[in-house]
């Protein structure tokens, strides 16, 4: 007989960031293209957190959230030109839907097809890109480059700018051209390896 935990696991040290295939990952979806609020996993609980209303009209082009057993640190920081060290989270992911999926906190499983390097204040703060697994549209999809180039420029235009007010001097963010498969999967098994070093091995993988 199988033995079910009875509380519920840590999103982000309890659950396990690939989903057997190398490409294939789980991402824990904290914000919708729907929702007017930002929200944001709570370390210490794993619930989700209101951060803050969306400052302007800009939503999130995706669904977001992040890798589980996952860190941004020094090994991350060391594959983008610029970081002086990592954000100290979770790595960040963007997930196409053909479907929409109006409701956040929920698991699913994404082929990681490229990334966004982004810099803010000297933190290294990558956007992994990927596709919702078994997708009806997306699914086939294996590089950054096969999708529609105006969704990429979203998603750019999003992270350069949704914090920022009009009449406000433009922050130290940059958001660098997108990044194919592999470099992305060598920014996940970076973080995988500085989340081990921050926290140890995690029992899931």
């Amino acid at each position: 007989m199988k033995k079910f935990s009875k509380s519920r696991p840590h999103p982000w040290h309890g659950l396990s960031p690939k989903v057997g295939a190398s490409d294939l990952v789980n991402a824990f979806i904290e914000i919708t293209p729907f929702d007017l609020v930002k929200y944001e996993i709570d370390k210490e609980s794993g619930y989700l957190r209101v951060d803050r209303p969306h400052r302007t009209s800009s939503l999130p082009p995706t669904l977001y959230g992040f890798i589980p057993g996952t860190y941004a640190g020094d090994r991350v920081a060391s594959l983008m030109a610029g970081a002086d060290r990592g954000d100290g989270d979770p790595l960040d992911i963007c997930v196409m839907s053909e479907r929409p999926i109006a409701r956040s906190e929920v698991l699913l499983s994404a082929r990681i097809v490229g990334g966004l390097p982004m810099l803010d204040h000297g933190e290294a703060d990558d956007k992994i890109i990927g596709v919702l697994n078994r997708d009806n549209i997306w699914s086939d999809i294996r590089e950054v480059e096969e999708l529609p180039r105006m969704l990429i420029d979203r998603l750019r235009h999003y992270f350069s700018t949704y914090k920022l007010l009009p009449g406000e001097p433009a922050q130290r963010v940059k958001v660098g051209s997108p990044y194919g498969r592999d470099h992305a999967l060598e920014v996940l098994d970076a973080s995988i390896a500085d989340y081990s070093t921050e926290f140890g091995a995690t029992d899931n993988g």
